[in-house]
């Protein structure tokens, strides 16, 4: 079932009041409005779905079970951290790879097949050039606006590039440790990846763009997870430069008594 492509007045509406096919479409568009939120927003529960939509939680339910059965999204338990109090934990949804497949993908398996034979000739380090070639043209055109940013904004910025070419990318603090952001940095996330089929045979391309993340933001970076990998966001973790710049002062002028 392909859940992209209807109008967008079908969305705001949970199909009341309306002839049996309009009905149907404005079901259908407020279900691909829902499957498009997890996928671009990660996992979500039915509370943050109902607020974002501004329908009742029961109509929320009643779509998510559609999806359930459609296999586009799938239920996860939510994350606790401390002590918990009473009650269930909190069931997110996310979206599966079939619900992925179902929005429309920038390469195809014929992007797949090219690289294989490209591979079979020439061996992988060919398929790890040509990565690399496609992903300079992406750091050609994203540069300027990152080099724009102000330095505390620029992985703002960057996760503001990759979402108007289709990742649906956020940024944020890392994880919490101890009442300071861990490893002193932030996070790049992508919930959504075009050529993740691709790369799920080809990791070279994920290897690229990780790379050019370093240059565009002048700071290591560490890949930590990958949607072509079957984890539900690729995320990136971007070192502080101001850590960066902390640990070559110390390195340089030694430990002091």
């Amino acid at each position: 079932m392909k859940y992209v492509g209807l109008a967008d007045e079908a969305l705001s509406t949970d199909g009341a009041g309306l002839r049996p096919a309009q009905s149907q479409a404005a079901e259908s568009g407020t279900r691909g409005r829902i499957a498009r939120l997890i996928l671009e927003n990660g996992p979500v529960t039915t509370a943050g779905l109902s607020a974002r939509l501004g329908l009742t939680s029961a109509a929320v339910r009643r779509h998510l079970d559609n999806l359930l059965a459609d296999g586009m999204v799938e239920t996860r338990t939510a994350r606790t951290y401390g002590s918990r109090g009473r009650g269930r934990p909190a069931r997110l949804f996310a979206i599966t790879d079939a619900g992925r497949s179902a929005f429309e993908h920038a390469y195809d398996d014929l992007a797949t097949s090219a690289l294989r034979f490209l591979a079979e000739r020439a061996g992988p380090d060919a398929v790890a050039e040509f990565a690399r070639q496609q992903i300079a043209e992406l750091e050609r055109r994203y540069r300027p606006a990152v080099e724009a940013a102000a330095p505390d904004q620029r992985v703002q910025a960057l996760a503001a590039a990759l979402s108007a070419d289709g990742y649906a990318a956020s940024a944020g603090r890392g994880p919490v440790a101890g009442g300071t952001a861990a490893g002193g940095g932030e996070q790049l996330c992508q919930h959504h990846c075009p050529v993740a089929h691709v790369a799920a045979e080809y990791p070279q391309l994920c290897e690229a763009e990780t790379e050019a993340f370093g240059r565009l933001l002048g700071t290591p970076v560490q890949r930590l997870a990958t949607i072509a990998h079957g984890d539900g966001i690729c995320t990136t973790h971007v070192t502080s430069p101001a850590l960066v710049h902390n640990r070559a002062t110390t390195e340089a002028g030694g430990i002091s008594a």
